[in-house]
């Protein structure tokens, strides 16, 4: 199965940006959903980007439309967030999640993800 590692995360003041990465191993991200998720402080854990890797469309939570862009180096194996704009709104603790692969469709659903990385906090001020 594949293994996530996160980083990038930190503290910035409110406008900054930062560009998490999101390194598997194991196995390719291709033919799975992947994407990215956040828990905020006493809240529950949502969906910040998602897609189906090899055939699916992109799709971001109406939060961080504009300011958030999703982006993949096949090449390195590795997933990246670009964070611009950033808002306190958009504290917490940052997860790159991978489904099974073939399991196509429903990306949007935290049941579909098997693997998740360990998490990097970020924090905005």
């Amino acid at each position: 199965h594949v293994q996530l590692v996160e980083s990038g995360g930190g503290s910035v003041q409110a406008g900054g940006s930062l560009r998490l990465s999101c390194a598997a191993s194991g196995d390719t991200y291709s033919g799975r959903c992947m994407g990215w998720f956040r828990q905020a402080p006493g809240k529950e854990r949502e969906a910040v980007a998602y897609i189906y890797i090899g055939g699916g469309n992109l799709h971001y939570a109406d939060s961080v439309k504009d300011r958030f862009v999703f982006s993949q180096d096949n090449a390195k194996n590795t997933l990246y967030l670009q964070m611009n704009s950033l808002k306190p709104e958009d504290t917490g603790i940052y997860y790159c999640a991978a489904g099974r692969r073939g399991d196509y469709g429903d990306c949007h659903r935290q049941q579909k993800y098997s693997n998740w990385g360990q998490g990097t906090q970020v924090t905005v001020s």
